[in-house]
């Protein structure tokens, strides 16, 4: 990302679909028919109904005594999801029934395993009540068959096909991840966890889940959150600090070779057993990006990849198909350009430094280009380079050239400001509808995709980079993986550790992206059928993953790139304002990356 201003999220109170302020609406976040309900949540569905339905029995049948195991449980699911605490005696009072006999179905549920207790002081004299893992997923299965119930009986011919996607659909048959279940123990973390994160909408997610995540480990979260760069500067000064400020901290892709290798950070493989991370269900891409020398130093927390966006609607009315090549996008972006009327071809990151700098790899990634003399292997290039000593740039080559020579060729297709656009600013007018095209991260996806009066919204596609004439489609991958830094204490590691496994597992990122994130890590989420109801980019994903086109190669993670990437982005600034030619430009930066390489 980029040190331009960081968005500002709020949250509607009707659930946890995040509103990015700058251009969503919050009144506009109502429940259409036949979408799902804005928390995503079958179970909170499922509550609603049978607390609306008991009522109503309550009110025909006037002689109904109530069901205290039945109350007591919606109330406790209810409370976990919702990341409210329970107690013996607010369970109590949620039974409807004299006290001693919901004392006694209490106890009863807690004997069965049914409820867990944990403690909620060092003493141990007190507890909170919590749902057990069988009561989650039983619990899950009965909303299912509730859900297939409902739709079954109580949905007519005439609207069974208009529901049949709500209601489950084709993915009834696949098993939905549960919410996340709280530690058996509270994390002992003196002051609470404190977490260094980016600044972006998932994080920003993140923090709007606290108080269920506080819930789950059992002490108070404390999240700080900056821009990419200044995200950079304060993950190197707490490095430096006699004593880590933070127990977590979010680090980019690219500098995981940085970090291990001034070990900044603490090899995973050091702390936990790995087979609890269940490695093989992130997705490759970003499992390997998080590795240097052959050891995690990270657990993917978003594993986003940057793809091109195109209007659907506007490509069908102009008879055109989606773009495969960098071609298809110069033709296309030329025969949607309307500047008269406020309509630009495409937009991207054409901001000096950083932004830009990522922009030309990636470039140079669609023209089968790397940034560095990477042996070529099945799919792409090997970007495991921790243990080379034979580096060198690759800028000033001739399909660097071409990728350079396209970028100049977008300008004319751009919106006027198009040198200061970076992350937010390239995909902020693509959600205002006035971008026929834009280059950006799923992550940044909820400016149109949860925004219902965005011209984009439900008229987006999602492609990997077109690629050039001697390229492969490639969805470069982005993103962050939570780490452990090094100078934390060795009597907070273990329960850091824990809190990174709670954060990263497949019930904590179901909740994300219910919650309004558009990026996922593991292969679970992405099929999960609550979450592909979401959204298409999660199935879009899921098959630019299978097909290998999910690559972090077009930026690998040495430890000089972060420089690179300046160098890049400084020097084709220059060339796209005109003051250098492509060559001169690309020639420049071959010579100042060697210096880097160097040094």
């Amino acid at each position: 990302m980029s040190d331009s201003k960081i968005p500002r999220m709020n949250f509607s109170s009707g659930g946890n679909t995040p509103v990015l302020m700058q251009d969503i609406h919050n009144d506009h976040f109502g429940k259409e028919r036949g979408s799902p309900a804005p928390d995503g949540s079958d179970i909170l569905q499922v509550i609603q109904f049978l607390q609306a339905f008991s009522n109503e029995v309550d009110t025909a049948l006037e002689t109904n005594s109530a069901n205290p195991y039945l109350n007591m449980a919606m109330f406790l699911i209810r409370s976990h999801v919702e990341g409210r605490t329970v107690t013996a005696s607010t369970l109590v009072a949620a039974s409807e029934v004299p006290y001693a006999t919901a004392r006694r179905k209490m106890d009863e549920m807690i004997r069965a395993g049914i409820i867990e207790q944990r403690p909620r002081t060092r003493s141990g004299k007190t507890f909170s009540l919590h749902p057990s893992a069988e009561m989650l997923d039983n619990w899950g299965q009965f909303s299912d068959r509730i859900i297939r119930l409902a739709s079954k009986f109580l949905v007519g011919p005439a609207q069974e096909a208009d529901q049949d996607y709500y209601f489950g659909g084709s993915y009834l048959a696949t098993k939905s991840i549960q919410p996340p279940q709280v530690l058996p123990e509270p994390l002992n973390l003196p002051g609470g966890l404190r977490i260094l994160v980016h600044g972006d909408p998932t994080f920003m997610v993140m923090e709007n889940l606290k108080r269920q995540f506080e819930q789950v480990i059992g002490t108070k979260i404390n999240q700080r959150a900056f821009s990419i760069d200044r995200l950079y500067e304060e993950a190197l000064r707490n490095a430096e600090r006699k004593v880590s400020r933070y127990d977590i901290i979010a680090v980019d892709l690219p500098w995981i070779g940085e970090f291990a290798s001034k070990e900044l950070l603490v090899p995973l493989d050091s702390l936990l057993d790995l087979d609890r991370l269940d490695p093989a269900d992130f997705h490759t891409a970003g499992w390997r990006g998080a590795h240097w020398g052959g050891r995690p130093y990270g657990v993917p927390s978003q594993t986003t990849p940057e793809l091109l966006f195109y209007r659907k609607d506007w490509f069908a009315e102009a008879g055109l198909t989606p773009p495969r090549t960098t071609d298809d996008v110069l033709t296309a972006a030329s025969m949607l350009h309307d500047p008269h009327h406020g309509r630009y071809g495409i937009a991207w990151n054409a901001a000096r430094g950083t932004a830009l700098g990522h922009q030309f790899m990636m470039a140079c990634a669609d023209f089968g280009q790397p940034v560095l003399n990477l042996h070529e292997i099945a799919g792409g290039y090997d970007a495991d380079v921790a243990n080379r000593s034979d580096l060198d740039p690759t800028i000033d080559t001739p399909r660097a050239l071409e990728a350079a020579e396209y970028l100049m060729a977008l300008l004319e297709f751009s919106p006027p400001d198009i040198l200061s656009m970076s992350w937010y600013e390239r995909v902020r007018p693509y959600a205002a509808g006035r971008i026929a095209m834009a280059y950006g991260y799923t992550l940044l996806a909820p400016y149109f995709e949860l925004d219902r009066t965005s011209p984009a919204h439900g008229q987006t596609g999602y492609l990997p980079h077109p690629s050039g004439p001697e390229g492969k489609p490639v969805a470069p991958v982005g993103g962050y993986v939570l780490g452990i830094p090094s100078n934390l204490p060795e009597d907070r590691r273990a329960d850091a550790a824990e809190a990174l496994i709670a954060f990263t597992s497949p019930a904590a990122q179901k909740l994300y992206v219910q919650s309004g994130s558009r990026t996922v890590p593991r292969y679970s989420v992405g099929a999960d059928p609550d979450v592909r109801g979401l959204s298409e980019i999660f199935e879009a994903v899921d098959a630019m993953s299978w097909r290998d086109e999910l690559q972090y190669w077009p930026r690998p993670a040495i430890p000089q790139i972060s420089e690179i990437i300046a160098i890049c982005g400084h020097e084709m600034h220059d060339m796209l304002r005109g003051i250098i030619s492509p060559r001169a430009a690309l020639r420049k930066a071959q010579s100042r990356a060697e210096a880097a390489l160097k040094t």
